[in-house]
């Protein structure tokens, strides 16, 4: 449908847009994604969310209405997607239909894997790491995806959890108390 309709560009897509992209709101987006997700995960919904993805039967016997958190999770991802289309699109000028492919979905599930399922400091991770060796790569496409594929599956083999695991970096920690031996207690 969108490739016979003249007003988004057809098969040739979007040309000429104004660029109001550069890296500062570039990197504004990323982090404030990493916030906003990173609050998301820790408030009662982003639990619902976890508890859903480690067993999906005991949450809907726990209360939890597993429609409405995928549905949410879906419609965050859809918002976070959308930001993202329109950087792209702001950042290089143009967009056409072609841009996000198939194999554009599988980069994204392979930075995912890569950096550790569960993990968003992983992704963002897997993301340099993956993003470093398609620009090494860049002359030669046709390796780019078997390099893929065997960093893929040497993190499979060796971190079946991905880089990270399920390992977050956590800016401001909490101070507890460590219990000594002998029974009294030690301040951190």
């Amino acid at each position: 449908i969108g490739l016979n309709n003249d007003y988004i560009g057809g098969a040739v897509g979007l040309n000429d847009i104004p660029q109001y992209t550069n890296w500062f709101w570039l990197y504004f987006a990323v982090v404030a994604t990493i916030v906003i997700i990173n609050n998301f995960i820790k408030s009662y919904n982003g639990r619902a969310c976890i508890s859903i993805r480690e067993d999906e039967i005991a949450s809907e016997s726990m209360g939890v209405n597993t429609t409405y958190y995928k549905v949410l999770v879906f419609t965050i991802g859809a918002l976070f997607a959308g930001i993202a289309g329109a950087l792209y699109a702001n950042f290089f000028y143009f967009i056409r239909p072609d841009a996000f492919g198939f194999m554009k979905s599988i980069d994204i599930l392979v930075i995912v894997v890569f950096g550790g399922l569960g993990s968003i400091l992983g992704s963002v991770v897997g993301a340099i790491v993956l993003t470093l060796i398609s620009v090494f790569l860049q002359g030669i496409p046709e390796l780019r995806m078997v390099v893929y594929a065997v960093v893929l599956f040497m993190i499979m083999l060796y971190r079946p959890y991905g880089l990270m695991g399920k390992y977050e970096f956590k800016l401001f920690r909490k101070r507890g108390v460590s219990h000594v031996s002998n029974g009294s207690k030690k301040s951190l």
